[in-house]
């Protein structure tokens, strides 16, 4: 026999020894579930957390994240982002924040509150910190944007992470040493020399690309040229 629960919510994390674990809600902003899919441990689980479930006020932060999950703004991003995006907001921002009323958000201290949960991301790392809080700020500016909220206590936040590429940067003997590898692997070296493009941009780079000339791509993320935006990039030989 199946039963269908309604609202279940799931978060993907990657564990320390590199594997995927699956984390079962049971809806967004919810306890979470023991046991697996359809399991009795499971379903006991869910109605248990079915029976004690409080119905959050309208003027909550969660009301407000799910109403950004339909803007078109989260919805024209790219699936990797949008993925991102919905873990940070699953598994960071509803857990902390998801019954936060959205009258403080006008109050200075707020401000505060917000840091200090970056401060607490950042224990474990600077950089998701950072992309915590930079998915928040987003957040809150479109809904500022749309006249839903009247501050956006996250603008304008700084970053905690300061890295340094050096370490990723071929010295000259370095390449000099790679160029007595087979030919197949010198491509893509050269191209990236000489063209400056991304690795994964480079490696979808098919054939027909290249005229004899020049070679043609679309970038995966946009470069700012003055005041303009573009994607299309056109490299000479």
């Amino acid at each position: 026999m199946h039963v269908r629960l309604k609202g279940l919510n799931c978060t993907r994390s990657r564990l320390a020894n590199g594997a995927i674990k699956t984390y079962w809600y049971a809806w967004k902003g919810g306890p979470r579930l023991r046991g697996e899919p359809g399991d009795p441990e499971f379903i006991a689980s869910y109605n248990e957390a079915a029976s004690h479930k409080i119905k959050l006020p309208s003027g909550s932060l969660l009301s407000l994240l799910v109403k950004f999950e339909g803007t078109t703004e989260f919805c024209s991003l790219a699936p990797r982002t949008k993925a991102d995006y919905k873990r940070i907001i699953d598994g960071k921002v509803i857990p902390e924040f998801g019954d936060f009323p959205l009258a403080a958000l006008t109050d200075k201290r707020a401000r505060g509150v917000f840091k200090n949960w970056r401060d607490r991301l950042a224990l474990n790392s600077l950089r998701q910190a950072d992309y915590a809080w930079v998915v928040l700020a987003r957040i809150f500016s479109v809904a500022l944007d749309r006249g839903w909220i009247d501050s956006n206590p996250c603008e304008k936040g700084g970053r905690l992470y300061q890295g340094a590429r050096v370490d990723s940067i071929w010295a000259p003997e370095q390449v000099e040493t790679f160029l007595q590898a087979p030919p197949h692997l010198l491509a893509p070296l050269m191209l990236g020399l000489w063209t400056g493009q991304r690795e994964g941009d480079l490696l979808n780079l098919v054939r027909f690309a290249y005229d004899g000339s020049h070679i043609r791509l679309v970038q995966s993320k946009s470069i700012r040229l003055g005041n303009t935006k573009r994607r299309g990039v056109s490299v000479s030989q």
